[in-house]
């Protein structure tokens, strides 16, 4: 099966953002795949909260979450749209995830659980709680790739989620991102490898990239990864459009060489001696 993921530069204005997924929908339909992914903070990237403040919507008015629901139906395309930044209940924002089938309809929806809160050595500080409530669910989605396990970028830190996603049936596990510059350069790569080999999992890691109109930077190298650990996919930091065929088969066949979903125990208690 033929995957296609969307790398992006996304920018401060929503309908820029739409018009560039809606034409990564028609250009990987056309290309034969069956789904499409996109990064993490798809919509809108921007660091300043006033401005950020009047683009942001509710989920039933947000013009990206519109356009490529409509743009998945006309095209007949299954989409995980990474991320949005959206307004929740309580006042503050939800970085969400969505799984979009062919008809444009809403499968599954996953709020990111870990929150960004850093410090950075090179003196960026990330502190997303501010603006962000975490989510409470991990989530796997059925969908043409197959069982789909979702979760977004610092998420990717976070190994028991993954070994969660995968004993709930995961056979594909998707992590868009938005990485730093100095994170994706120490740790991008080994970690996606990681999560794809402990949990004998296809990993999509669709990324941001290059220098954003907001002044920030993000590393690109969007990724496939097979259960073996195998990179099929790096997109380096170019924005544009990958394409990757991928076995699903080879999970079963990476399980059976080395069972590691098997194998898996409960941890016990710690002795500290």
């Amino acid at each position: 099966m033929k995957l296609a993921v969307l790398q992006m530069t996304s920018g401060i204005d929503p309908a820029a953002n739409a018009r560039c997924v809606e034409a990564a929908i028609a250009d990987a339909a056309g290309a034969g795949a069956i789904m499409l992914f996109t990064p993490e903070m798809t919509g809108l990237v921007d660091r300043d909260r006033a401005r950020a403040t009047h683009a942001v919507r509710g989920e039933a008015d947000d013009v990206v979450l519109a356009a490529v629901r409509a743009a998945a139906a006309a095209h007949g395309l299954w989409v995980h749209l990474g991320s949005l930044a959206l307004r929740g209940d309580d006042g503050k924002l939800a970085n969400r995830g969505f799984v979009i089938d062919a008809g444009g309809a809403i499968r599954a929806r996953y709020d990111k659980l870990h929150l960004f809160d850093v410090d950075l050595p090179t003196g960026e500080s990330w502190r997303e709680s501010a603006s962000y409530t975490a989510g409470e669910a991990a989530v796997v989605a059925e969908c043409p790739v197959g069982a789909l396990g979702l979760s977004i970028c610092y998420d990717l830190r976070f190994a028991a989620l993954y070994a969660s996603l995968s004993a709930a049936g995961a056979t594909v596990l998707s992590i868009p991102a938005a990485f730093t510059q100095p994170t994706g350069a120490a740790h991008w790569h080994v970690l996606q490898r990681a999560r794809a080999i402990e949990s004998a999992c296809f990993v999509v890691a669709a990324a941001q990239t290059g220098m954003h109109a907001d002044g920030r930077a993000t590393y690109g190298h969007s990724l496939v990864i097979d259960p073996w650990g195998e990179v099929l996919l790096d997109m380096g930091n170019a924005p544009g459009l990958g394409l990757v065929d991928i076995d699903i088969r080879q999970v079963d066949a990476v399980r059976g060489r080395v069972p590691v979903l098997a194998h898996r125990r409960a941890v016990p208690a710690v002795i500290r001696a």
